[in-house]
Protein backbone atom coordinates (compact mmCIF):
# COMPACT_ATOMS: atom_id res chain seq x y z
CA UNK A 1 0.00 0.00 0.00
CA UNK A 2 1.26 3.24 -1.19
CA UNK A 3 2.51 5.90 0.78
CA UNK A 4 -0.08 8.29 -0.61
CA UNK A 5 -3.48 6.50 0.06
CA UNK A 6 -2.17 5.75 3.26
CA UNK A 7 -2.03 9.15 4.31
CA UNK A 8 -5.37 10.30 3.01
CA UNK A 9 -6.66 7.53 4.84
CA UNK A 10 -5.22 8.09 8.31
CA UNK A 11 -6.10 11.77 8.07
CA UNK A 12 -9.71 11.07 7.03
CA UNK A 13 -10.08 8.99 10.38
CA UNK A 14 -8.30 12.10 12.11
CA UNK A 15 -10.70 13.92 11.06
CA UNK A 16 -14.49 11.49 12.03
CA UNK A 17 -12.50 10.86 15.74
CA UNK A 18 -12.56 14.82 16.00
CA UNK A 19 -15.92 15.73 14.67
CA UNK A 20 -16.95 13.02 16.66
CA UNK A 21 -15.89 14.52 19.54
CA UNK A 22 -17.45 17.86 18.69
CA UNK A 23 -20.75 16.60 18.08
CA UNK A 24 -20.83 14.32 21.72
CA UNK A 25 -19.17 17.32 23.13
CA UNK A 26 -21.95 19.28 21.90
CA UNK A 27 -24.34 17.16 23.58
CA UNK A 28 -22.55 17.77 27.15
CA UNK A 29 -22.20 21.32 26.45
CA UNK A 30 -26.66 21.62 25.83
CA UNK A 31 -26.94 19.15 28.95
CA UNK A 32 -27.60 21.61 31.66
CA UNK A 33 -30.36 23.39 29.81
CA UNK A 34 -33.16 21.21 31.77
CA UNK A 35 -31.19 22.06 35.11
CA UNK A 36 -30.95 25.64 34.11
CA UNK A 37 -34.53 26.08 33.16
CA UNK A 38 -34.88 24.77 36.86
CA UNK A 39 -32.41 27.29 38.35
CA UNK A 40 -34.74 30.19 36.16
CA UNK A 41 -38.26 28.87 37.20
CA UNK A 42 -37.30 28.68 40.92
CA UNK A 43 -35.02 31.88 40.90
CA UNK A 44 -32.67 29.98 43.22
CA UNK A 45 -29.52 27.72 42.28
CA UNK A 46 -30.37 25.40 45.48
CA UNK A 47 -27.62 22.85 45.41
CA UNK A 48 -26.21 22.81 42.56
CA UNK A 49 -22.61 24.05 42.44
CA UNK A 50 -21.27 26.75 40.44
CA UNK A 51 -17.61 24.77 40.42
CA UNK A 52 -17.57 22.29 37.39
CA UNK A 53 -18.84 25.54 35.01
CA UNK A 54 -15.71 27.79 36.34
CA UNK A 55 -13.68 24.27 35.31
CA UNK A 56 -15.18 23.60 32.55
CA UNK A 57 -14.77 27.65 30.93
CA UNK A 58 -10.49 27.83 32.06
CA UNK A 59 -10.24 24.36 30.35
CA UNK A 60 -12.06 25.54 26.80
CA UNK A 61 -10.74 28.54 27.13
CA UNK A 62 -6.89 27.07 27.41
CA UNK A 63 -7.87 24.26 24.94
CA UNK A 64 -9.02 26.60 22.39
CA UNK A 65 -5.30 28.54 23.13
CA UNK A 66 -3.72 25.48 22.89
CA UNK A 67 -5.28 24.06 19.41
CA UNK A 68 -4.78 27.73 17.43
CA UNK A 69 -1.79 28.25 14.73
CA UNK A 70 0.19 30.17 17.07
CA UNK A 71 0.28 27.14 19.87
CA UNK A 72 -0.40 23.77 17.87
CA UNK A 73 -0.80 22.62 14.10
CA UNK A 74 -3.46 21.10 12.61
CA UNK A 75 -5.60 21.24 15.81
CA UNK A 76 -8.79 23.26 14.05
CA UNK A 77 -11.20 20.86 15.23
CA UNK A 78 -9.72 21.58 19.08
CA UNK A 79 -10.59 25.36 18.45
CA UNK A 80 -14.32 24.48 16.95
CA UNK A 81 -14.72 22.47 20.18
CA UNK A 82 -13.93 24.65 22.52
CA UNK A 83 -15.15 28.13 21.06
CA UNK A 84 -18.25 26.60 21.11
CA UNK A 85 -17.87 25.48 24.78
CA UNK A 86 -16.57 28.88 26.07
CA UNK A 87 -19.35 30.53 24.70
CA UNK A 88 -22.05 27.89 26.51
CA UNK A 89 -20.06 27.83 29.72
CA UNK A 90 -20.11 31.30 29.86
CA UNK A 91 -23.71 31.37 29.51
CA UNK A 92 -24.39 29.25 32.27
CA UNK A 93 -22.20 30.91 34.75
CA UNK A 94 -24.00 34.53 34.07
CA UNK A 95 -27.17 32.57 35.09
CA UNK A 96 -25.70 31.38 37.91
CA UNK A 97 -24.34 33.73 38.91
CA UNK A 98 -27.24 36.15 38.19
CA UNK A 99 -29.89 33.56 40.58
CA UNK A 100 -27.26 32.43 43.34
CA UNK A 101 -27.23 34.01 46.69
CA UNK A 102 -25.11 36.69 48.33
CA UNK A 103 -21.62 35.07 49.16
CA UNK A 104 -21.81 32.17 46.51
CA UNK A 105 -22.75 35.28 43.68
CA UNK A 106 -20.14 37.22 45.37
CA UNK A 107 -17.40 34.40 45.01
CA UNK A 108 -18.72 33.23 41.74
CA UNK A 109 -17.99 36.38 40.47
CA UNK A 110 -14.26 36.62 41.61
CA UNK A 111 -13.69 32.77 40.35
CA UNK A 112 -14.82 34.20 36.85
CA UNK A 113 -12.92 37.04 36.90
CA UNK A 114 -9.74 35.18 38.36
CA UNK A 115 -10.50 32.69 35.53
CA UNK A 116 -10.55 35.35 32.62
CA UNK A 117 -7.48 36.92 33.95
CA UNK A 118 -5.35 33.92 34.81
CA UNK A 119 -6.44 33.03 30.56
CA UNK A 120 -4.96 36.65 29.86
CA UNK A 121 -1.68 36.00 31.40
CA UNK A 122 -1.42 32.61 29.81
CA UNK A 123 -1.86 34.00 26.47
CA UNK A 124 0.27 37.10 27.07
CA UNK A 125 3.22 35.08 28.45
CA UNK A 126 3.08 32.16 25.97
CA UNK A 127 3.63 34.65 23.51
CA UNK A 128 6.70 35.83 24.96
CA UNK A 129 8.22 32.62 24.43
CA UNK A 130 10.10 32.79 20.66
CA UNK A 131 10.81 29.12 20.11
CA UNK A 132 7.85 27.51 18.89
CA UNK A 133 8.44 23.94 20.36
CA UNK A 134 8.73 25.37 23.94
CA UNK A 135 6.02 27.29 23.73
CA UNK A 136 4.45 24.71 22.21
CA UNK A 137 4.92 22.33 25.18
CA UNK A 138 4.34 24.96 27.78
CA UNK A 139 0.45 25.29 26.42
CA UNK A 140 0.20 21.86 26.01
CA UNK A 141 1.12 20.99 29.49
CA UNK A 142 -0.68 23.59 30.92
CA UNK A 143 -3.63 22.25 28.99
CA UNK A 144 -3.34 18.50 30.60
CA UNK A 145 -3.39 20.46 33.76
CA UNK A 146 -6.73 21.91 33.11
CA UNK A 147 -8.21 18.98 31.05
CA UNK A 148 -7.16 16.77 34.31
CA UNK A 149 -8.78 19.80 36.56
CA UNK A 150 -11.81 19.72 34.60
CA UNK A 151 -12.05 15.91 34.14
CA UNK A 152 -12.03 15.40 38.20
CA UNK A 153 -14.93 18.45 38.71
CA UNK A 154 -17.86 15.43 38.06
CA UNK A 155 -16.39 14.13 41.56
CA UNK A 156 -18.27 17.17 42.80
CA UNK A 157 -21.67 15.75 41.59
CA UNK A 158 -20.97 12.18 43.10
CA UNK A 159 -20.78 13.65 46.57
CA UNK A 160 -24.11 15.44 45.59
CA UNK A 161 -25.41 11.61 44.19
CA UNK A 162 -24.73 10.39 47.75
CA UNK A 163 -25.84 12.97 49.19
CA UNK A 164 -29.44 13.13 47.83
CA UNK A 165 -29.54 9.81 47.01
CA UNK A 166 -30.48 10.37 43.77
CA UNK A 167 -28.67 10.03 40.78
CA UNK A 168 -30.90 13.10 38.99
CA UNK A 169 -27.64 14.89 39.13
CA UNK A 170 -25.77 12.88 36.81
CA UNK A 171 -27.87 11.21 34.56
CA UNK A 172 -26.99 7.75 32.66
CA UNK A 173 -27.03 9.13 29.19
CA UNK A 174 -24.70 12.07 30.45
CA UNK A 175 -22.23 9.60 31.41
CA UNK A 176 -22.67 7.93 27.97
CA UNK A 177 -21.87 10.80 26.09
CA UNK A 178 -19.28 12.03 28.18
CA UNK A 179 -17.88 8.34 27.65
CA UNK A 180 -18.23 8.43 23.74
CA UNK A 181 -16.83 12.17 23.43
CA UNK A 182 -13.68 11.11 25.41
CA UNK A 183 -13.23 7.83 23.29
CA UNK A 184 -13.16 10.36 20.03
CA UNK A 185 -10.59 13.04 20.89
CA UNK A 186 -8.69 10.27 22.19
CA UNK A 187 -8.68 8.38 19.01
CA UNK A 188 -8.26 11.98 17.51
CA UNK A 189 -5.14 12.59 19.82
CA UNK A 190 -3.38 9.25 18.94
CA UNK A 191 -4.19 9.76 15.11
CA UNK A 192 -2.86 13.27 15.17
CA UNK A 193 0.35 12.34 16.80
CA UNK A 194 -0.62 14.83 19.94
CA UNK A 195 0.61 13.58 23.07
CA UNK A 196 -0.76 15.85 25.11
CA UNK A 197 -4.38 15.45 23.70
CA UNK A 198 -4.41 11.71 24.31
CA UNK A 199 -2.23 11.80 27.62
CA UNK A 200 -5.35 14.21 28.88
CA UNK A 201 -8.01 11.66 27.98
CA UNK A 202 -6.51 8.49 29.12
CA UNK A 203 -7.00 10.57 32.42
CA UNK A 204 -10.57 11.01 31.66
CA UNK A 205 -11.03 7.57 31.03
CA UNK A 206 -9.52 6.50 34.33
CA UNK A 207 -12.17 9.28 36.55
CA UNK A 208 -15.41 8.02 34.19
CA UNK A 209 -14.39 4.53 35.61
CA UNK A 210 -14.18 5.84 39.28
CA UNK A 211 -17.84 7.77 39.06
CA UNK A 212 -19.99 5.01 39.26
CA UNK A 213 -18.77 3.57 42.16
CA UNK A 214 -21.40 5.83 44.67
CA UNK A 215 -24.63 4.41 42.82
CA UNK A 216 -24.60 0.70 44.40
CA UNK A 217 -24.62 2.44 47.52
CA UNK A 218 -27.94 4.09 46.92
CA UNK A 219 -30.51 1.65 45.78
Amino acid sequence: MSDSFQYPVWATCKDAAGIAGNIFAFGLFVSPIPTYRRIIRNRSTEQFSGLPYIYALMNCLICMWYGTPLISADNLLVVTVNSIGTVFQSAYLILFIIYAEGKTKVSMLALLLGVLGLFAMIVVGSLQIHDQMIRWISVGSLTVVSLISMFASPLFIINLVVRTKSVEFMPFYLSLSTFLMSTSFLLYGVLNFDAFIYVSFLWHMHFLFLQPLPFPSIF
